[in-house]
């Protein structure tokens, strides 16, 4: 009896051994700011996806680290936290312009895993509803007879998203950026009602942004999306940038990262996961319903773009007179 009772005890021992934590148990979403913005609404579209899709036995935890657009959370996590196996942390485009100009401290793009892109917003010129710009000639135009008469409202400062979505339409016109005139405000809510109010003549924000305050009574125009091909759905009608002859571009991708030190073989789970929930029907209404635009990418393929992306936005800050990471 002792002999079968120690062996029950052992084969229990090594059952236990077997059934350790895996990857895709107790998971953890890190969303690098304060409830309620872009990082937040990342974090509960996998949240949703991964659960609804019966990825994942129990619901993710969201949890919220802010501070300097990223920075406070990418430092935890490769300090602190590298080599949790069910932990990955949001990212969008502002964090790579981030990274490029050398804002998340000693930390740069190789320092982490990349795990997805899960969607992208893009960027768009708007206007209040009753401006005399209905195009973005009519603006550039307006910004080449009196630059001071034009004033450009952001959320962020010099050398944010916005302020380079700003810049760039102002350099394809063939303007000196450094001439225009621009407030930053706190977010895009501020800035449309400043929009609103006639303190700002255009907004360089967010496609999706604009739609979903449109559908909140908000009384704006979008003049042209930074997409390469014009957007599907309710702003389908507005023509791209490029099709008004200006050569701009900006797609803001969302997505995860993951610990540097997060084996292969855990890194490979979230990966096909992430594939298989992607190429689902019901993960692109989820992700439609977040306002984000289809654009997927993982693996090697995924490190490349996030590499090629960062070394863009160097240039760029380079171009501009901005700080540029080493």
């Amino acid at each position: 009896m002792k002999l079968k009772h120690t062996l029950a005890i052992l084969a229990l021992a090594s059952g236990m051994g077997l059934a350790h934590a895996g990857p895709l148990d107790k998971t953890e979403c890190i969303a690098p700011a304060k409830p309620g913005g872009g990082f937040d609404l990342t974090c509960k579209l996998a949240q949703s996806g991964l659960l609804e899709g019966k990825f994942i036995k129990d619901p993710m935890r969201v949890t919220y680290m802010p501070g300097g657009i990223g920075a406070v959370a990418y430092n935890a996590v490769v300090a602190q936290r590298p080599a949790e196996n069910n932990t990955i942390v949001a990212y969008s485009g502002g964090s790579l312009l981030n990274l490029a100009q050398g804002k998340f401290g000693r930390y740069n793009e190789s320092d982490v895993r990349w795990l997805a892109a899960v969607g992208a917003d893009y960027g768009a010129i708007i206007v209040a509803d009753n401006s005399p710009f209905k195009s973005l000639k009519d603006l550039v135009a307006a910004i080449k007879a009196d630059p001071t008469k034009v004033v450009f409202g952001a959320g962020g400062t010099v050398g944010s998203q916005d302020w380079m979505k700003a810049a760039l339409t102002a350099r394809a016109a063939g303007l000196d950026p450094r001439k225009m005139r621009f407030v930053a405000f706190e977010g895009g809510g501020e800035a449309s009602t400043a929009l609103q109010g006639g303190h700002v003549q255009v907004y360089s924000g967010d496609a999706s942004e604009a739609e979903e305050q449109m559908k909140a009574g908000a009384k704006i125009r979008v003049l042209a999306v930074m997409a390469d091909k014009r957007l599907e759905g309710k702003l389908a009608s507005v023509p791209t940038a490029k099709e008004q002859g200006m050569d701009v571009e900006w797609p803001i991708i969302r997505g995860f990262y993951m610990g540097p030190k997060v084996s292969d073989a855990d890194f490979k789970v979230w990966t096909d996961t992430f594939n298989k929930m992607m190429a689902t029907p019901e993960f692109a209404k989820l992700r439609g319903e977040r306002g984000l635009f289809p654009f997927t990418k993982t693996g090697p393929e995924l490190d490349a773009y996030i590499k090629q992306r960062v070394g863009d936005y160097r240039k760029l800050a380079a171009d501009f007179g901005l700080a540029v990471a080493k």
